[in-house]
C-alpha cells in the first residue's frame, strides 16, 4: 500500500511540474516589445514654437525663442533628454533687446546636467555679426559656456578665424581656441 501511495505522489508531482513547464510559454516576441517600449519616446511635439519669458515688474521680457519641427521626450528614462531629430532654431535676447541665433540640424538637450548638444551645421550668429561655424557644439546652460573639440569659423567684421577647438561665453566674447589659423587684424 505504502508503494502505491509514494506512486501516486510521485505521479501527482510529476504531473505537476510537467504541466507548470509547459503551462510557462515564454514568449520572446513578448520579452522583446518591452524593451522597445522603454526606448520610445513618453512624448512628441510638432512646429514648436516656445517662448522662455521674465517677468520684470509689470513687463514680460522675452529671453529665448526656440522653434523646431519635431521634439520627441525621453524623459522616461534614468537619464532624461528631449531630441530634436529635424534640427532647431534658437533666437536668444539680450538685456537690450538684441538678438544672437543659433541653428542646427540636430540637437538633444539633457535635463539633468543643462547641457545641449548640437550637431550639423551649426551656426551662431550675434547681432554684431560675430559667426561661427561648426559640426558640433555643446552649451553648458548654468555656465552660459559653448565649447567644441572639431574644427570651427569664426568670422567677425574685423577677422577670420579657424582652428580645432573652441570655446566661448555665451556672447563670443570671451574665447580660447586649441589650434588657429587665419586672418588677423592687429593694433600697432
Amino acid at each position: 500500500m505504502k508503494t502505491i501511495h509514494l506512486h501516486s505522489i510521485k505521479f501527482i508531482v510529476t504531473a505537476i511540474v510537467v504541466t507548470m513547464f509547459f503551462s510557462c510559454n515564454n514568449d520572446f516576441d513578448k520579452v522583446q516589445q518591452v524593451g522597445v517600449l522603454q526606448n520610445q519616446p513618453i512624448g512628441e511635439a510638432v512646429n514648436i514654437d516656445l517662448d522662455y519669458t521674465e517677468f520684470e515688474e509689470d513687463t514680460v521680457r522675452l529671453l529665448a525663442n526656440l522653434l523646431s519641427p519635431k521634439m520627441l521626450d525621453y524623459s522616461n528614462r534614468s537619464f532624461a533628454f528631449s531630441e530634436f531629430p529635424e534640427g532647431v532654431e534658437l533666437f536668444i535676447f539680450d538685456d537690450d533687446g538684441n538678438k544672437t541665433t543659433i541653428t542646427s540640424n540636430y540637437a538633444i538637450v539633457y535635463s539633468d546636467t543643462d547641457l545641449i548638444d548640437l550637431r550639423g551645421d551649426v551656426k551662431i550668429a550675434t547681432h554684431q555679426k560675430d559667426t561661427l561655424f561648426t559640426e558640433q557644439l555643446y552649451y553648458n546652460q548654468k555656465l552660459e559656456w559653448a565649447f567644441t573639440n572639431e574644427p570651427f569659423v569664426f568670422k567677425s567684421l574685423t577677422s577670420l578665424t579657424h582652428g580645432v577647438g573652441f570655446d566661448s561665453d555665451k556672447n563670443l566674447k570671451e574665447t580660447q581656441v586649441l589650434e588657429m589659423g587665419g586672418d588677423f587684424e592687429v593694433d600697432n
